[in-house]
């Protein structure tokens, strides 16, 4: 995932998100003249409570909406070459990162990408199994554990052209443990570009990455609403995904989100 990303990539020229000194919480967005609210882990959370049980939405609904808005932000700022495959690795976790990650991977597919999913850590749940089954049913490959656990480096990793980083979401809290541990170090190390959905694995959702430096993802696709940790991001690009959120949760939260344009399913902060 790699020289042929950086042939193709178009520079963007959207100025850097500042985060202002007075409250860690928001972030100015020069573009659009707004200042977005950052979330921490509580409301993170409790947003997510909200959309599940005031307003109705299921798991599987919210997972289907964030992957594919994950599949368009890549594809807008990776795009696909004539004649050429884009091979990407979507590394999968058990939650609901993870299970972003997967439907990521099936909308890849459909848009012409050649994904492949690592996933180590799988759960019993019927959900995840459902999506695991479509994209196998798409003819998604699925890498056997054994094969990246003994590569002996991240040079593994230069038969992509991009990873997707689905592996720990918001509810994460350090340190990283097993079965993570290994493709953690490896995307450390690695110059292919990462696309981390909502947080960067391994980082503190609110304080940022880890005192090692941690991954150092090309992009981030926030989700909902941008989390604390972002403010800390200093890739490439910043993309929100989440023309899902009612007004009214909008203004009990005070999100300030910006808006979309027409009928696009992200938004470019950076």
């Amino acid at each position: 995932m790699l020289q042929l990303v950086s042939r193709t990539l178009k520079s963007q020229g959207v100025r850097r998100i500042q985060q202002p000194a007075i409250d860690e919480s928001l972030a100015p967005r020069r573009k659009y003249g707004k200042m977005i609210k950052y979330l921490n882990q509580l409301e993170a959370i409790n947003i997510d409570k909200e959309l599940f049980e005031k307003y109705r939405f299921s798991v599987d609904q919210l997972m289907e909406l964030a992957g594919q808005s994950c599949a368009v932000a890549i594809s807008r700022s990776y795009p696909l070459s004539q004649n050429t495959q884009c091979k990407v690795l979507v590394c999968c976790g058990p939650g609901n990162n993870g299970g972003d990650g997967l439907v990521c991977a099936r909308h890849l597919k459909h848009f012409g990408y050649s994904p492949e999913i690592y996933y180590p850590k799988r759960t019993s749940n019927e959900l995840y199994g459902r999506l695991l089954h479509q994209c196998v049913e798409n003819d998604i490959p699925v890498l056997e554990n054994q094969r990246v656990e003994k590569a002996a480096d991240s040079a593994f990793l230069q038969d992509y052209s991009i990873v997707v980083d689905a592996l720990l979401g918001f509810s994460f809290k350090p340190p990283v443990r097993e079965p993570f541990v290994r493709i953690i170090d490896m995307l450390k190390d690695t110059s292919v570009p990462i696309c981390s959905v909502d947080i960067p694995s391994g980082w503190d959702v609110e304080k940022g990455p880890p005192a090692d430096g941690g991954i150092k993802p090309q992009m981030l696709i926030s989700l909902t609403a941008p989390k604390m940790c972002a403010s800390k991001f200093d890739g490439r690009f910043h993309y929100l995904g989440g023309r899902f959120v009612p007004q009214k949760l909008e203004l009990q939260y005070n999100l300030s989100l910006p808006k979309y344009t027409d009928t696009d399913l992200v938004v470019q902060l950076r």
